[in-house]
């Protein structure tokens, strides 16, 4: 006996199906760069330098409609912390900023999203 394990995600939300080997598969599409996903659609995104992370970088995410309450960083292979007057910077646009490796962000995006809550994931492939 087998069971059915997929979350159930409304139609149109962005699902990420797998990542590694350099890139994503987020809702039968493949994508090989750093990415934003949002719950209703992905885009390029160009982190730069993740070490020195800035306001513009996340850019996009400050510009969403509907507006988004929790920002996950997927780093690549590894956590990086950022800077704590960038994380301020971010609270006061009433965002949540929170930097994991890119698995767990992956995983964590998807978990949310079922949940239904506003989050948006910047990706780096591993």
């Amino acid at each position: 006996m087998s069971f059915d394990i997929t979350p159930a995600v409304p139609l149109g939300r962005q699902l990420i199906q797998s990542y590694g080997d350099g890139g994503f598969t987020i809702s039968d599409q493949t994508y090989d760069h750093p990415v934003i996903i949002f719950p209703d659609r992905t885009l390029v995104w160009k982190p730069g330098d993740l070490t020195v992370p800035t306001l513009e970088v996340f850019s996009a995410v400050f510009d969403a409609d509907p507006p988004v309450d929790i920002l996950l960083v997927g780093c690549g292979p590894i956590t990086l912390f950022m800077p704590p007057i960038l994380r301020k910077m971010v609270k006061e646009n009433g965002i949540v900023l929170e930097p994991m490796d890119t698995g767990s962000a992956c995983r964590t995006y998807n978990v949310l999203l079922t949940e239904e809550r506003r989050v948006a994931a910047a990706l780096v492939p591993v």
